[in-house]
């Protein structure tokens, strides 16, 4: 599933290529793409007509500004790629695949395709006036973003005290921090000289701190890098990003550790699969 800097790096993509554009015509190939409005037909409905402003991301949601004609608020439109979905930008007219979901067009015949494989992805518009997380109740679970400033080695103490649960467990849980998966759970806690194991109460001040800072600067790095080339993401030009050739210990089990030579292992945590080198992570 693509996490927070796959998110980011679609964001910028749909802000660059989407930002000030109306939308003329809206279909929906597959009904369970739209979450709400319950009929697809007046997401179309909501959506025509409308100026696409500016993108947000929150967690691993998309939101966009939406204005009618005129300039006033038409409310958002918000996005969750789930496992597989993709974006498409497409400026001459192409048949769509089997795996088309939805699909936009601009007064030029320029065209925004949603393509999901899995057909987990959904979409929302969100009335103006309205709440987005009144719509899209996801957004009511999310902890704080790992950029900002409420989250800190200190939230993180509170909030882990005592608790047992396994650190790689914990990161995992969107409502502690927004946005993190599998693959940088793994890469930042590398970072923080951490294992996956150890229960989250046992962590300290210090500790804490430093997997606060390995987290963002792990982010950071990876949306420099347009995402990983471990999930199904692609950007709208259908590319997958280049962090995966820089991972520390993601999906490197059996191989010889980058730093210190030592043999990466893996286990299964929660179901999940965790990566981590014993000498480095201690």
């Amino acid at each position: 599933m693509p996490e927070l800097p796959e998110v980011e790096t679609v964001r910028r993509g749909l802000e660059q290529q989407t930002c000030g554009l109306t939308i003329d015509r809206v279909e929906v190939l597959r009904a369970r793409a739209v979450a709400s409005p319950e009929d697809p037909a007046d997401f179309c409905r909501a959506l025509r007509g409308l100026r696409v402003g500016r993108w947000h991301r929150r967690g691993k949601y998309l939101l966009a500004d939406l204005e009618a004609p005129g300039g006033s608020d038409a409310g958002r439109w918000g996005v969750h790629l789930r496992m597989t979905g993709q974006f498409l930008w497409l400026a001459e007219a192409r048949p769509p695949c089997p795996h088309t979901r939805v699909r936009l067009w601009t007064r030029n015949g320029e065209e925004l395709r949603f393509v999901d494989t899995r057909s987990f992805g959904q979409m929302w518009w969100v009335p103006a006036g309205v709440a987005d997380d009144a719509v899209i109740t996801g957004l009511r679970r999310l902890g704080p973003e790992p950029f900002g400033a409420d989250f800190t080695g200190a939230y993180l103490r509170q909030r882990l005290k005592g608790s047992r649960r396994p650190i790689k467990n914990a990161l995992l849980d969107q409502s502690l921090v927004a946005g993190v998966g599998n693959i940088y759970a793994d890469e930042s806690l590398f970072a923080a000289g951490i294992r996956p194991q150890t229960p989250s109460g046992r962590l300290g001040r210090s500790d804490l701190e430093r997997l606060r800072a390995s987290l963002v600067d792990v982010l950071e790095t990876s949306i420099g890098a347009g995402g990983t080339t471990f999930s199904d993401f692609r950007d709208l030009q259908g590319t997958n990003g280049s962090y995966g050739g820089q991972a520390w210990v993601y999906r490197r089990s059996g191989s010889p550790c980058r730093r210190c030579g030592a043999v990466i292992l893996r286990e299964k945590l929660g179901g999940r699969s965790s990566h981590w080198c014993p000498r480095c992570q201690n």
